[in-house]
């Protein structure tokens, strides 16, 4: 194939691949695009590196233009930026990949080349931008369930397997495309089979998500405004419990950043959530910025907080480069413009959490992620094994109002339920707030940018998926097999070409 015409299919495979998420969800998008890339590829088998990397950065630009749009909303400075980086990442993926796709089983060698590079796209630059993996396209498909066995790695593997399937079925032999025809089939007997719901129920509780809404455009609101929401709509929650239209609840959850004026710092407001929790018989589960050990640095927590004060607390663990944090603030300062007004609108640095400790509330446990936290499998993975009933995902997206972010963000949530056997609570400021079941089915759906209250009975979980349990292997397997296929494809090619 004529490199030129390689690069064009890359751009289209880009397209392709972002036209699966929202606002487009085209079903298989993704699937046919990275097949459309995987053609690209091999048809520079034997061509110059240069042309596999830019094949590569291509597929990255036209994909992460499309997908993460909505970072616009932060600023062009920082989409910019954002794509870019990924453009570099994926580029660099094109070439592990061309060489496993030159091996003989090469849609398991790919296969796991593209969970090694999913895994080294969500963990570098800084913290990595997990965002945009093949295995997110698998929600509300019949191959979802597969997210159950192994994690995201693994359904992101059952994925590419379908990539191959069809770039075998178009373009293989007879007996090849036999072979790709059986193993869809396979893929989607399994998947049908495949157990779901919630693991080891163990009982109910009732739960509110309070979804307070935020006062106008992003960061044009008066401090403690939306504070003041939330305990407005709570407010309403106890009148509802009082009259008896709503069960009384036995935990209450706010979202990220509902809190926003700190009440360690400020008793006046850590007395009021103290009454509200009086006032609505139960304990608040509220998430804000708060003071951290020095004057320049925070913390983005979750807290549980009762009539009595503060509980347990969970800190967020991926903070969010450039949005929560500035890397190299002190070594670049004011000799990088974009640094110094990224320092001008992010004064403190945020720290993160070490660890992913439950909320206890009584005999209700939550494992608790806070936003950007559910993209990591980790953290999801160490919340769910922690002894946790429910998953909650506290978030705020008032930063995305009208973008297609929140929507995306809350159907990884959904797999997120149905590979932890968990329900998932996704309380948000204003939008998208929600209750996924442990079939990653939608239960409830608050309107979108209105104060509103969701009040449900969850069943708690006690086991643990496999997913929970041989994940980390699962994916570290994966990993170092796309490590060989690299350097066995490597080999090959090097042999060729002498």
């Amino acid at each position: 194939m004529r490199p030129p015409l390689a690069l064009v299919l890359a751009l289209l495979a880009g397209l392709l691949s972002a036209a699966a998420f929202d606002p487009f969800t085209v079903p298989y998008a993704m699937v046919v695009g990275v097949a459309v890339l995987v053609v690209a590829l091999r048809g520079l088998a034997d061509a110059p590196a240069r042309w596999v990397l830019a094949a590569g950065a291509v597929y990255g630009l036209a994909f992460m233009a499309v997908l993460i749009w909505w970072m616009n909303a932060v600023s062009p400075a920082a989409y910019v930026s954002l794509v870019l980086a990924q453009v570099v990442v994926l580029a660099l993926v094109a070439v592990p990949l061309r060489a496993a796709l030159r091996l003989r089983w090469w849609p398991l060698w790919g296969g796991a080349v593209w969970v090694a590079g999913e895994w080294f796209r969500s963990s570098f630059p800084f913290s990595g931008f997990p965002w945009g993996r093949l295995g997110h396209t698998g929600v509300d498909t019949p191959f979802d369930a597969w997210v159950r066995l192994g994690g995201m790695p693994w359904l992101s593997f059952v994925m590419f397997l379908l990539v191959s399937s069809l770039v075998v079925i178009v373009g293989g032999s007879l007996l090849h495309r036999a072979l790709a025809a059986g193993t869809v089939v396979t893929l989607l007997l399994v998947g049908a089979v495949l157990p779901a719901g919630v693991v080891g129920q163990h009982g109910t509780a009732q739960v509110a998500l309070v979804q307070g809404d935020v006062p106008g455009v992003f960061l044009t609101w008066p401090r403690g405004e939306i504070t003041s929401l939330h305990l407005a709509e709570t407010r309403r929650l106890a009148n509802d419990v009082d009259a008896g239209r709503v069960p009384r609840p036995d935990v209450v959850m706010w979202p990220e950043g509902a809190v926003d004026v700190d009440p360690y710092a400020n008793p006046s407001v850590g007395a009021q959530l103290s009454a509200m929790s009086e006032r609505v018989g139960a304990p608040l589960v509220v998430g804000g910025i708060f003071d951290g050990p020095t004057p320049d640095t925070a913390y983005n927590e979750s807290v549980v907080w009762d009539e009595d004060g503060p509980g347990d607390r969970y800190v967020k663990r991926r903070l969010v480069p450039y949005g929560e944090y500035v890397p190299f603030r002190q070594a670049l300062g004011d000799r990088a413009p974009q640094v110094a007004r990224t320092s001008r609108d992010v004064p403190r640095d945020m720290l993160a959490g070490e660890s992913s400790v439950p909320l206890r509330i009584g005999s209700l446990t939550i494992g608790g992620s806070i936003c950007w936290d559910l993209a990591y499998d980790d953290i999801v993975r160490d919340a769910a094994s922690a002894d946790a009933d429910v998953l909650g995902g506290q978030t705020s997206n008032a930063a995305f109002t009208g973008t297609a972010q929140p929507e995306q963000q809350w159907k990884i949530s959904r797999l997120r339920a149905l590979e932890t056997g968990r329900w998932m609570l996704v309380p948000s400021t204003n939008g998208i707030s929600g209750v996924a079941d442990a079939r990653g089915e939608v239960v409830e759906r608050a309107p979108l940018h209105e104060p509103a209250t969701i009040s449900v009975e969850v069943p708690l979980a006690s086991g643990r998926t496999p997913a929970l349990v041989v994940g980390p292997w699962v994916q570290w397997t994966l990993v170092g097999l796309g490590v060989l296929g690299w350097f066995l494809g490597w080999r090959i090619g090097r042999k060729a070409r002498a």
